[in-house]
């Protein structure tokens, strides 16, 4: 049983406040009035027994017992907010067939929850689900062998095709832990050791290439790896360096604590993460999926990413769907 005093929007003010520091920007995060903000914070702290926020300074910071609850706090809500995404269900009980594909970046952590969602909604009709790379998913959707199709966007407008943009996933730099533990190593590393590529066959390594021509960067040609779990592999090796994106390293796991992910010592670039439909839906489906999503990643990918890589926030985040 919870102790009387700590609730869900005790909860939810704490964290807005821990984000912010700042009694106003809490409020405006949360709909609450201010004075009401400093009431749940002032009953959370009462129903604890300790001091969460040090109130004397501005803006305001976690103390350490603060810091120590905030990480139990973001970890329930997270699991309430995606088991709320999972009760609510869609409507597509009309359908008869329905085939997605989605991208392997992926395939840790949104795509089983997407696909036990689905279930719940599908009761009667016959549904596929595939994942590929995002080349072989657009030419499946311009081809209309799928649905809907959720990859990387190559900026191409598709006929026949509607867009929701879901993620903006921005490139990051990743080093062996041993060469480069902090930013000020990285330029060294990328002297020192060889540029792992991802396959010049796939769009993520068109894109990085299309941004270092761009800045007229060059680095060596020797590696170029298809797997990004084996190119994750190489780095934590210690054999060279490479570029990816959040999605890229959340789904290495296994060798977070060999490799470091870095901000780009050059000019930032991102690219975008997309749910793709073919114009001939003429109901709310791919919007509704769009909006799955979204939650989903918000909850599972985004939130833990920047929790763990702080320089993340603001750049890999959950874009506008209904533009």
């Amino acid at each position: 049983m919870l102790t009387k005093g700590v609730t869900l929007r005790g909860l939810e003010v704490f964290e807005a406040l821990a984000a912010t520091g700042s009694i106003a920007l809490a409020a405006e995060s949360t709909g609450l009035s201010q004075p009401a903000v400093s009431q749940q914070i002032k009953n959370l702290e009462t129903a604890l027994g300790v001091h969460l926020m040090d109130h004397s300074k501005r803006p305001m910071q976690l103390t350490q017992a603060g810091r120590s609850f905030l990480t139990r706090t973001r970890s329930v809500l997270s699991e309430l907010r995606v088991a709320q995404s999972e009760l609510t269900v869609m409507d597509l009980s009309h359908l008869s067939t329905l085939s997605i594909g989605v991208i392997d970046d992926f395939d840790n952590d949104l795509t089983p929850r997407l696909v036990t969602i689905l279930a719940e909604s599908l009761t009667k009709c016959r549904f596929k689900l595939i994942t590929a790379g995002s080349q072989d998913i657009t030419k499946a959707i311009k081809e209309k062998r799928l649905h809907i199709g959720i990859a990387a966007s190559t900026g191409e407008v598709m006929d026949g095709v509607i867009e929701f943009p879901l993620i903006r996933d921005p490139f990051v730099l990743v080093t062996p832990a041993s060469h480069a533990p902090t930013q000020a190593g990285v330029e060294r590393v990328m002297q020192d050791l060889p540029f792992l590529r991802y396959d010049r066959q796939q769009l993520i390594a068109r894109q990085i290439d299309a941004q270092l021509s761009r800045l007229k960067l060059q680095f060596s040609d020797r590696f170029e790896i298809g797997s990004h779990l084996a190119l994750m592999s190489s780095v934590a090796r210690g054999i060279g360096w490479a570029i990816t994106t959040p999605l890229g390293y959340m789904r290495a796991t296994r060798f977070h604590d060999q490799i470091t992910a870095h901000p780009l010592p050059f000019a930032p670039f991102s690219r975008q993460i997309s749910l793709y439909a073919s114009h001939d839906w003429t109901d709310s489906v791919p919007r509704e999926v769009a909006q799955t999503v979204k939650r989903l990643a918000k909850d599972k990918m985004v939130i833990p990413a920047v929790k763990q890589l702080p320089f993340l926030d603001g750049a890999f985040t959950i874009l506008d769907t209904t533009k």
